[in-house]
């Protein structure tokens, strides 16, 4: 098999587009399909599910994608691997043997195990592992909730293991995003874990296709400049023996794939330039882009280096009660309307004991003589955390009496509920020979996959300030006219990575795009720990906000939660432009 390898991607989370597995099947020659069905915030949903009904505890939209496609599947030898286990891969690998019982077709279906360690906590505890938290430092004996999950991200040599013994399908639970990629391409070519480059090439392309029809042209802040956004295909990587890969997509689907869309996934959550992975520490600031025909873009020069010792954990579980209502302002007035139900909702709730957590977000700007109804309003979201007596319903009503005696027009974005819990998220690290990483492959055999040869990582620093650039004759505009963005969450931060597509225009971002520009122009990061790395291969700076998102995507209390549109936000901000860089100029 002296080829590249042609690994698509059916799914970036739990939710993605249904037909997506459909679609890579029909659409073109693919030798696996991978899916990738999780998130910090997904562990936290299947465990709710689970604890709703026996079964929850896997994507069970996988199964559904699957079986108009499996006979078509076994008859072309397509491989499936898919992390869609979530927290039962043995209870979806039952499942999956089932459907293909039902359809008849002959399918050999592996699981991977070992990333489960809630059950091992109290132990783990006990022997002296600390299980501090990753951004704080915080000891866990501290947190103060009951472990709902904790599961460990494992690397793709279990994969390479269920594939190379005969496996069709593999499910996973909790490995990193990217290894289901690696894993696939370690089969193919029989790599080890001391390719590190090889690994770190197939590493940064996992990244690039894990999230679907991000890396051809979704969320991509040039979205107009792509043609036919409307069902964007989704990615495939071609990965080379030497992990070398390109992007690419089914031809004659929807979307691009261009440098810039793939610039943009690979600036998405990420920190440092070291980009840690259980497998590989890939060096992103090693990484080139360059056309290689259309909607193609060739990968290569990545850099690889001995994985770290440790791997993260993610433990999540359920805090207070939470609740939330939107009211409408429209027309003239809107701050002394907001102030008014702000004055309201704390005349009753200032001084209960049950509430945690109050906050008022206002929510865009009326227009000054507005044409329709709708362009003269705005929202207040008002949330509440706490105890459910407080919290609850005993909020929803507050909010609910409010309807004929505060502002005039008031009305609210539906009827208020009464809220449920939500999630809080503990990050921190393991030794990875303290996993038992395994392979129960279809005859029931059980492999323990060995931990790799690993190094201390000591880190990256934080990039210092560049050279000064003249900028000559100089417009106030925003941002956004010269640059691109992608933002994303890590946890309880948040990154924001900055990018130009004119390398001419790499010396001014770089010296400009300081991190005291960055807190001038999102207020709200001013008393945060941001740090700011640079990526010169790609043109772009990557800033990490610490602390943006409380304790994680599970328990934030922005109202973007996820940080999803941070990067347009600083686009959207003026700064003075040099007019020498600017298009059409």
């Amino acid at each position: 098999m002296d080829r590249p390898v042609r690994i698509a991607n059916c799914s970036g989370f739990y939710g993605d587009r249904m037909s997506a597995l459909a679609e890579m099947v029909n659409g073109g020659p693919v030798d696996v399909i991978t899916g990738d069905y999780l998130a910090e915030v997904t562990m936290l949903v299947l465990a709710k599910n689970r604890l709703k009904k026996p079964g929850g505890g896997y994507a069970s939209t996988f199964l559904r994608q699957l079986k108009p496609v499996v006979a078509t599947v076994a008859e072309r030898g397509i491989k499936i691997v898919v992390n869609a286990g979530g927290l039962d891969p043995a209870g979806l690998a039952a499942a999956t043997r089932e459907m293909l019982a039902e359809a008849g077709v002959d399918l050999a279906v592996a699981y991977v195990e070992g990333d489960d360690l809630a059950p091992k906590i109290p132990a783990l505890l006990a022997d002296g592992h600390e299980l501090s938290h990753l951004d704080t430092g915080r000891p866990f004996t501290g947190w103060g909730h009951d472990p709902l999950t904790a599961n460990a991200y494992l690397g793709g040599f279990g994969v390479q293991a269920a594939l190379a013994a005969g496996a069709d399908v593999v499910v996973t639970g909790r490995v990193a995003d990217a290894s289901l990629i690696t894993g696939a391409a370690a089969w193919w070519w029989r790599w080890t874990p001391a390719d590190l480059d090889a690994l770190a090439g197939a590493v940064v392309a996992g990244h690039v296709i894990e999230c679907g029809a991000q890396a051809t042209g979704g969320n991509f802040s040039g979205f107009e400049r792509i043609a036919d956004l409307t069902h964007p295909g989704f990615p495939l990587a071609e990965v080379g023996r030497d992990g070398t890969s390109v992007i690419t997509k089914h031809e004659g689907t929807g979307g691009a794939v261009t440098v810039d869309t793939v610039t943009a996934q690979l600036l998405y959550e990420i920190g440092a330039p070291g980009y840690l992975n259980p497998d590989v520490v890939p060096h992103l600031d090693t990484v080139h882009l360059e056309p290689a025909g259309p909607d193609r873009v060739r990968i290569s020069g990545v850099v690889g280096s001995a994985p770290p010792p440790t791997t993260k954990v993610a433990v999540t579980g359920l805090g207070g009660w939470r609740n939330d209502s939107t009211f409408v302002l429209t027309g003239t007035d809107a701050d002394a309307k907001a102030a008014l139900v702000e004055q309201a909702v704390r005349a009753r709730l200032d001084g209960d004991s049950g509430i945690s957590d109050l906050r008022f977000t206002r929510i865009g700007t009326p227009a000054e003589d507005p044409a329709d109804q709708m362009a003269g309003s705005s929202l207040l979201h008002v949330s509440v955390d706490g105890e459910q007596a407080s919290a609850g319903r005993a909020f929803s009503s507050l909010c609910v009496e409010l309807a004929l005696s505060s502002y005039p027009g008031i009305y609210g974005m539906g009827v208020p509920g009464s809220g449920g819990p939500y999630g809080v998220y503990w990050p921190t690290l393991v030794p990875q020979e303290l996993l038992d990483h395994t392979v129960v492959h279809p005859d029931g055999r059980h492999e323990t996959v060995p931990p790799p040869p690993t190094a201390p990582y000591e880190g990256d620093a934080p990039a210092g300030p560049a050279e000064p650039y003249d900028a000559g004759e100089t417009v106030d505009g925003p941002l956004g006219r010269l640059v691109h963005a992608r933002s994303g969450d890590k946890g309880g931060n948040a990154n924001v990575g900055l990018w130009v597509a004119d390398p001419d225009a790499w010396p001014w971002l770089r010296a400009t795009m300081t991190t005291d520009l960055l807190r001038a122009l999102l207020p709200e990061t001013a008393e945060l720990a941001v740090d700011r790395y640079e990526l010169p291969n790609l043109r772009a700076v990557n800033f990490v906000v610490r602390g943006l998102l409380d304790g994680g995507a599970t328990e934030a209390r922005r109202f973007d939660k996820q940080a999803k549109a941070l990067g347009e936000w600083v686009r959207a901000r003026h700064v003075p432009l040099p007019v020498r860089l600017l298009p059409g100029v």
